[in-house]
Formats: structure tokens, sequence, C-alpha cells
């Protein structure tokens, strides 16, 4: 009886499940990083790690946050890859850690603490020995996250739905759909964030974007061209992005090929930023709360199709 029990909280106290051949397991990276890794259940020593960065907020590992909606992007992605024999790990950011600890404090992220948070991440599967190669893969501002985290440091680069312009420019452009006047006004706002200077808004409209205790981020992140950026890297890259993107549409992905024509490119039709596939408009906005809806199978075959071949 002694040794069912003892068997029994041995099984209980192993970190990891599996199911549909791939096993998910807790791993901390440090007391800032903490994420899963999810692996094929037959392990090679030719098995390749992918590092999944999520997008901008407070998203967590399965890409799901309260402003962005739930969705379950990352986590289907990461399903994905492992059934086809590639090792993801996907990480909450730093924000949850930090929210938990009570030790969050907007006004003093850096957009440098999440290329840092990406560089520990690689440094610590690096000091395992365990895989083979080790590719980054960012999307939305985990594109740019992932470009500055892989210069010199892994074997490939995956760039989803990634802006291919300024944070400033974006802003911007999306700022000019919703009012001509709004965008006049955050003209002024970017031009001082760019020359490094915060600014007191008055605009009420613009709040969450240019409350006083972001800028100090949005100056981190403002100094970054992606462009200048992915031209860089001289390792094998995949940029991808969805013909439904409402947030980041394909002709960034276009930017960022051109910035590095070495890369490999691949518009997905009707997949959305979160990798939905939308066949009605409609359905583009609700996709971002249906943590049900699997996430194209082209986008997984697409990088499985990269990483193989690295």
């Amino acid at each position: 009886m002694k040794k069912i029990l003892w068997i029994l909280l041995l099984v209980n106290c192993i970190a990891f499940s599996q199911e549909d051949n791939i096993t998910k397991q807790e791993v901390e990276v440090n007391s800032l990083i903490k994420g899963t890794l999810f692996s094929p259940y037959k392990e090679t020593p030719q098995t390749k790690l992918v590092i999944l960065i999520a997008g901008s907020g407070p998203t967590n590992r399965s890409g799901n946050s309260t402003v962005g909606g739930m969705n379950n992007s990352l986590k289907f992605l990461a399903e994905g890859l492992a059934k086809n024999g590639i090792a993801v790990y996907s990480y909450d950011k730093r924000i949850f850690a930090q929210m938990i600890a009570k030790t969050l404090d907007e006004k003093n992220l850096s957009f440098e603490d999440f290329i840092k948070d990406a560089k520990d991440v690689v440094t610590y599967f690096k000091s395992q020995k365990k895989y083979s190669k080790i590719i980054i893969a960012g999307h939305s501002e985990g594109s740019l996250i992932g470009m500055l985290a892989a210069f010199n440091n892994v074997d490939g680069y995956v760039s989803i739905a990634g802006a291919g312009r300024g944070i400033d420019e974006v802003l911007l452009e999306q700022l000019g759909k919703q009012s001509p006047k709004m965008k006049e006004v955050a003209q002024e706002g970017l031009t001082s964030l760019k020359a490094g200077k915060t600014f007191e808004n008055k605009n009420p409209m613009l709040a969450s974007i240019f409350r006083e205790s972001v800028q100090p981020y949005m100056i981190s992140w403002i100094k970054y061209n992606p462009q200048t950026e992915i031209n860089k890297l001289d390792i094998p890259i995949l940029i991808l992005n969805g013909t439904k993107d409402i947030q980041v549409p394909p002709s960034d992905a276009q930017l960022l090929h051109g910035a590095n024509p070495k890369s490999e490119i691949k518009i997905i039709e009707n997949m959305n930023h979160i990798f939905k596939e939308i066949l009605v408009d409609e359905d583009n906005a609700k996709s971002y709360n249906s943590p049900n809806i699997p996430v194209m199978p082209e986008l997984i075959s697409s990088i499985t199709l990269f990483i193989n071949s690295i």
C-alpha cells in the first residue's frame, strides 16, 4: 500500500502533462520569466527549439490578455509545432510576475527589459545543450523584440504579424483612420517622444496612449526601426502575415522583406492578426475572444517547413 501511495505521489509531482503525443512542462527561467515548454513526446538530439515571444500589453504565454482578448493563439501555435516534432517555449511577459509580487511600476518599464528577457531565455536553453537549433519567433510587438534578441544569438528568426515601421508611424496610421484631428495632435506628442522628451497630454482621447506613466516606455520603444534591425540579421528569416490582419497589414511584411531580401516571406490568405481564419469581415473582431477557434494550419505548416530547412 505504501509503495502504491509513493508512486501516486511521484506521478502527481511531475511537472508536465502529456496529450496528443506532446508534453507540457512548466519552466521557470528566473523570477520574472515563467512559461510552458511544449515538447514532442519523442525528442531526439536533432530536436529544435522555438522561443515564442508575445505581442504588446499584458499578454501571457497563451496569447491572452484582458486587453487583447482570450483567443489562445500562441497556445495553439505551440501545440501545433510540438505535434510536428518541434519544441516550443512560450512565456508570460515579466509584468505578470511583477503584478503577482506587487512590484509593477509602469513608469519604470522599458523596451529593453523585454529584449533582455528574450536573451535570458535563449541563454537558459543554450546552457542545457539539449537542442540542435534555437529559433526565435516573435508576434506583433514581439517581432521587434525578437529581432533585437536574435542578433548574433540564435540560428533562425520568424516574424509573425510584425510591424515594418516604427511604432510612431503605426500609431499615426491607426489614429488617422479614426480622426485626422487626433492624428495631428498625436504627431506633436510622438515628435517629443522620438526626441527623448516626455510631454503633457491634454487630449483625453489620447490618454490611454500618452498617459504619463507609459511615456518612458514609448521613448525606449520608438527609437527602434524594424527595417534597420532586420537588416542586421545574417541568419535564416521567415516573415509571415495574413490578408485579414486589421492591426498590421501585409504591406509591413513586405517592408521587412525588402529590408532583408535574403528572408523568406509568406502572406497567408484570410489569416488575421491572431492567426485565425476570417471568411466574413464581421467575424474578425469576434475572433479575439474566441478561445476555441484553432489557428490556421497553414501558419503551423509554414513555420514547420522553415524550421526543418535550417
